[in-house]
């Protein structure tokens, strides 16, 4: 019965945290006021990368969508994140990058909001400068 309780427990946390990455993710995509199904592509792609199941993938886009339309700040989808393994956090800041170059360029607005990610999560310039580099070449060919 306890573990029972701890598998919840952990599902709802796993749950939580998939919710704010997608979150995060969905508001980087609407930055530049154009979220195109590119965008949600790249978004599911990566939450199943994540371990987001894959028959609620929808439902959890959906939620997602509405906690980041309720939302007035960042910090809400970043507190769980900033304590991700590293190799989560860079997961998440390709993905980001990718949502950015998914229209071939990168506006002002989403380039501020990757700096300020860069702080907030914890993640070195030159690591976050070496994935966009690494993404850009990716996407402009």
């Amino acid at each position: 019965m306890i573990n029972f309780f701890k598998k919840n427990k952990d599902t709802k946390d796993k749950n939580n945290y998939l919710l704010k990455v997608a979150s995060l993710l969905i508001h980087a995509a609407k930055i530049d006021e154009n979220y195109t199904n590119k965008e949600k592509e790249i978004i599911e792609k990566t939450l199943i990368e994540l371990g987001a199941n894959q028959e609620e993938i929808k439902k959890l886009l959906l939620n997602a969508e509405i906690t980041e339309k309720n939302s007035n700040q960042i910090l809400d989808f970043t507190r769980e994140v900033k304590s991700l393994p590293e190799i989560q956090k860079t997961k998440i800041v390709e993905c980001l990058w990718k949502i950015i170059y998914s229209n071939k360029d990168a506006d002002i607005y989403e380039t501020n909001l990757m700096r300020r990610l860069a702080g907030l999560l914890y993640i070195d310039k030159k690591v976050m400068g070496d994935i966009k580099e690494k993404i850009k070449k990716e996407f402009i060919k």
